[in-house]
């Protein structure tokens, strides 16, 4: 071991591709050694296959060290300065897609308009699997409709026997010309479901969300040990105040994306 780190071998399956020098760090402001990344690869026809793969196939070469990883990007080398960059924030970009994703959302109308869909498949379809999956789906459907509309006329919701009040959470004001709004929200921890309002004077657009399943694993992995490791880029084709809700309640402490982040992308949201 040297006194800037040790050297580990680099394998890609069974084939031995060279050593790569590996330099602990203990804080945000490490720098690689003379702004170069030092390794040294052999035989050379390993190494371009192990690049090619990552850069066309859009991966990264993993390595697990007891409780960390070490992720190997692949970048073009005409972008030589933005891969120092990246390597040396220690944070690679993931992209995600709002709707249907992350996310399903459901109104009282968009409620309608599906459990309508399946009723007219249900009278033509004759397959007993298929039949089966779409009465459960109906199912669901109309469960989380009747959830939704109990939200919205009485401020509260029966799940097995429990009721479940709002609670009146304040959005955070990303600028100073932003009105305070102030939003009744219902959390079902265990269903991985939120009842919401984007405009608590019209409760007849009262959303029902249902969050992706292993969405509390994968944010709490995206910032392990408080540190963030990826940055976050959401798509939607959504209008602001819906997808700025939508990621409120998935990012309710706002450490994937600051609210400085989220200012910037409302002043250019058009």
């Amino acid at each position: 071991m040297s006194g800037q780190g040790f050297k580990s071998v680099v394998y890609q399956g069974e084939t031995r591709l060279g050593e790569l020098d590996v330099a602990p760090a203990s804080d945000q402001s490490f720098q690689f050694p003379n702004n170069t990344l030092p390794a040294t690869f052999y035989p050379p026809e390993d190494l371009i296959n192990l690049y090619g793969s990552c850069l066309y196939e859009f991966k990264t070469a993993v390595v697990v060290l007891g409780d960390e990883e070490i992720h190997i990007v692949a970048i073009p080398s005409k972008q030589k300065k933005s891969s120092l960059a990246l390597h040396n924030l220690r944070c690679l970009a993931i992209v995600f897609d709002l709707d249907e994703t992350l996310i399903v959302s459901n109104t009282m109308k968009s409620f309608g308009d599906k459990i309508e869909t399946l009723q007219g498949w249900l009278t033509h379809e004759t397959d007993p699997v298929r039949v089966g999956g779409m009465l459960a789906e109906l199912k669901r459907y109309v469960d989380d409709r009747t959830l939704l509309k109990e939200y919205s006329e009485n401020h509260y919701v029966l799940d097995n026997g429990k009721m479940f009040k709002v609670q009146m959470e304040e959005v955070p004001q990303l600028s100073d010309n932003r009105e305070k709004v102030v939003r009744p929200v219902i959390r079902l921890q265990d269903k991985g479901i939120v009842l919401t309002c984007i405009n608590p004077e019209i409760r007849d657009i009262s959303v029902l969300v249902r969050l992706c399943p292993a969405w509390e694993d994968l944010r709490s992995y995206l910032n392990a040990k408080g540190r963030k490791r990826f940055e976050v880029i959401v798509c939607t084709m959504a209008e602001r105040d819906y997808a700025l809700e939508m990621w409120r309640l998935l990012d309710p402490e706002a450490q994937l994306i600051n609210s400085r982040e989220l200012l910037c992308l409302c002043e250019i949201w058009f």
